[in-house]
């Protein structure tokens, strides 16, 4: 009888949902799930998207973000700098500690505006 062919690893598919909506004049994109390698590129198309769509104003809420690489960090630098360019501004709400963290040790927490709350982040 031969042998059944080895089984082959399968890496958890790693999900991030993006929604989209605006409040208080700014477009407000809910983040949730892990941004990493795998999910960073869903939410640079999202920010590019909105800047094509001629937003300047963008608030983006990492609230219900578990996980956060570099390469989600990348992508956040590389939407700030283009929205600069363009004319507008975008904040970060980032009330999880340890994303907080990566924010600080990278120094980008004197490059972002960061609040702790969307209501925050909406009235500074």
């Amino acid at each position: 009888m031969p042998s059944p062919p080895p089984r082959q690893r399968r890496r958890p598919q790693v999900e991030i949902e993006i929604e989209r909506r605006t409040e208080g004049g700014w477009d407000v994109l809910d983040v949730a799930g892990e941004v990493d390698l795998s999910t960073a590129p869903e939410l640079r198309s999202r920010i590019e998207d909105l800047l094509d769509e001629g937003s300047r104003r963008v608030v983006v809420d990492l609230a219900d973000v578990s996980f956060m690489d570099s390469s989600g960090l990348s992508v956040l630098v590389s939407g700030f700098k283009s929205m600069r360019e363009a004319g507008g501004e975008m904040a970060v709400v980032c009330p999880n500690a340890s994303i907080a963290k990566i924010f600080s040790i990278t120094g980008l927490d004197r490059v972002f505006s960061i609040h702790p709350s969307l209501d925050e982040a909406l009235s500074a």
